[in-house]
């Protein structure tokens, strides 16, 4: 039977160890099963994990219900295993459905699989996800740990060397890293493959390094008593460990280093003598029973929160900007979140170095216990993000454009994939940014997130329309990207001379809204562009025409469709490539209704353009006031 649990700082005893030999065989064997019953699976790292995973789960996590993230996500047989065993999951069904259609049990680990905190795949993510964790642990003032899994190939991925600096420059002491040193990679030993240092690597972070071995419980045990009196930085457990680990057939491999069964599964017929020898006695499945009866913790199903939720938020005072306070969206994005922040301590802003660029620099100033500076890591940010988000915050992270929907479409797609809460706001996008040149006008941003399910587009036309923008996606969830230039716009006005946006506006998700009035031409714009649509429309003679402000190229509004069916003819505007922008969406959007039109005109930037005056720029692409109005006169 099962009889103690061993205490942190003290040594384990022959019972203890004895018990983790049977867990940990107990879950080599399910691994075997899920792989091979599949055909499909990675076998290799999830046997060299398992006993670590074997000893944190049983005597840790089993417990305190502490955060993990295992950022290689493809050890999941081994991640099922374990929770199979520990009783909150369903063994059979485990191992009979692993990687099988409509199943929740996914080749990478998700959160849909009760006590799994977060779905990883594409690797470094989940260290920036755990790095997270451990900063909102510590924000909502606990001492609780999180515990992270990653390989050793992983460390080649440059997202972990952002997250290194960030947990040791927020002295995250809360932090504790397993890496399971195999050795192994997919494709070669971890040497031939690209040769690093793994120890040096942290050290140079200046991390707390522990190495042990992978394989040995006492060591292991050893090694977390340590992390567990660290202070002041975070600490990394190398684990010295062999991939294929408890099978025989597998384990030769490992320890050639070879990376045979890294991505491979077993034949039926190479299992059937280890599946047999795995096989628990009637003793040790009784002692296996006996411990999940003292299980104090039990995970629950996690929250999948539909977008466009309505939070329990406080949205504050709308700012009204006149006429004579003309000034860029950036601007009245920045005030608007201090003001937000300043009603809801759960709000908070992540910047990567651009504090006085995209803002955030206002609530850096008055709020700084809910600004959290990233340094020049994007990708760190975006994950971060979205780890926040799943611990109850509301995080903003800004950065440029360029940066937004490049280095970090891969972080927000993993988002987006876990249904998080951040709210990415990029400024600088198009070519308003000017004289720093085509690598930094961003005109295919929008588009790198046409493709996420869960992650909303929305773009301000004026700062008035922007504050209400910012305080709408603070107060529903779900993943926003919003975007906007760097140049000061003035207030849109209705045709008396009034603000448009006024006090009284209210925005959302999509809403279009017309401007002006006509009947021979649709004139569709967003964002920057309306203004200067808006110009054109008022100084041209001669042709009636119906100017709607869209806000999200990614839902098309009603009113957009109706001025469309009243005039026939359609003209796009954007700072943005018309590829996947506004026009792109239109015209996708109008022939999936089956809505046609006796002429369709897209107006956007059509090529790279060099360094320049906004205005000028925009002249150049043709799609300033005079441009719009030459194409609604050629019209």
């Amino acid at each position: 039977m099962f009889k103690s649990f061993p205490k942190i700082g003290e040594p384990l005893l022959p019972e203890h160890v004895d018990f983790l030999k049977t867990f940990s065989k107990s879950c080599r064997k399910s691994i075997l099963q899920m792989v091979t019953n599949a055909q499909s699976g990675h076998p290799g790292g999830a046997l060299s994990t398992i006993d670590y995973l074997a000893l944190l789960y049983t005597f840790i996590l089993g417990k305190t219900g502490e955060k993990i993230v295992v950022s290689n996500g493809h050890i999941s047989p081994a991640v099922y295993s374990t929770l199979a065993e520990m009783g909150y999951a369903d063994k059979n069904e485990v191992i009979e459905n692993f990687r099988k259609l409509g199943s929740k049990f996914e080749g990478h680990i998700t959160r849909h699989v009760d006590g799994i905190d977060f779905g990883t795949g594409p690797l470094g993510v989940g260290v920036s996800v755990a790095s997270s964790f451990a900063l909102a642990e510590k924000m909502h003032g606990t001492d609780r740990k999180t515990f992270a899994i990653m390989g050793d190939g992983e460390v080649q991925e440059g997202q972990v060397h952002e997250m290194i600096h960030f947990a040791r420059h927020y002295e995250q002491d809360n932090l504790i890293l397993f890496v399971d040193y195999n050795k192994v990679q997919l494709t070669a030993s971890l040497e031939e493959t690209l040769n690093i240092d793994i120890k040096k690597v942290f050290e140079a972070g200046h991390w707390h390094v522990i190495e042990a071995d992978g394989h040995n419980y006492h060591e292991m045990w050893k090694a977390l008593s340590e992390a567990y009196a660290v202070t002041g930085k975070p600490v990394v457990i190398i684990g010295d460990t062999i991939m294929g680990k408890g099978i025989e057939f597998m384990e030769d491999d490992g320890h050639s280093l070879k990376p045979t069964w890294h991505g491979k599964a077993p034949s039926h017929e190479d299992t059937e003598k280890e599946l047999e020898r795995l096989s628990c006695s009637d003793e040790e499945k009784s002692l296996l029973e006996d411990f999940r009866k003292t299980i104090e913790w039990k995970p629950v199903p996690a929250d999948f929160v539909d977008s466009l939720t309505k939070l329990d938020i406080e949205e504050g005072e709308p700012t009204v900007y006149e006429k004579e306070d003309s000034m860029d969206c950036r601007s009245a994005y920045g005030k608007a979140l201090l003001d937000l922040a300043k009603h809801n301590p759960k709000v908070i802003a992540l910047t990567a170095d651009l504090k006085g660029s995209v803002m955030t620099k206002f609530i850096s100033a008055e709020l700084p216990a809910q600004y959290i500076e990233c340094g020049i890591t994007e990708q760190h940010m975006v994950s971060a993000a979205g780890g926040m988000s799943l611990m109850g915050f509301i995080p903003f992270c800004s950065t440029f454009a360029a940066f937004m929907g490049s280095r970090a479409k891969d972080q927000a797609r993993v988002n987006d994939i876990n249904q998080c809460n951040v709210k990415m706001v990029a400024t600088h996008a198009g070519l308003s940014v000017g004289e720093d040149g085509p690598t930094h006008q961003a005109i295919d941003d929008a588009g790198s997130f046409l493709g996420m399910y869960n992650t909303m587009i929305v773009e301000p036309a004026d700062p008035n329309q922007c504050d209400r923008i910012t305080r709408y996606i603070t107060s529903h969830y779900g993943n926003f990207y919003m975007r906007m230039g760097r140049h000061k716009i003035a207030a849109i006005t209705k045709p008396d001379g009034s603000l448009f946006y006024d006090k009284s506006y209210e925005y959302t998700y999509g809403k279009a809204d017309i401007l002006r009035e006509g009947s021979d031409i649709t004139l569709v714009a967003i964002g920057s562009t309306v203004e200067m649509a808006l110009q054109a429309v008022e100084e041209i003679e001669g042709v009636s025409v119906e100017l709607v402000a869209a806000t999200s190229i990614k839902k098309i509004d009603q009113t957009i469709i109706d001025s469309i069916k009243k005039t026939g003819k359609v003209i796009t505007v954007e700072d943005h490539n018309t590829l996947s922008g506004l026009g792109g969406q239109l015209a996708r959007h109008l022939q999936k209704e089956g809505i046609q039109t006796d002429i369709f005109k897209m107006m956007g930037v059509e090529e790279y353009e060099l360094s320049g005056k906004s205005d000028q720029l925009y002249h150049k692409a043709g799609i300033d006031s005079e441009g719009i109005k030459k194409a609604c006169k050629e019209l």
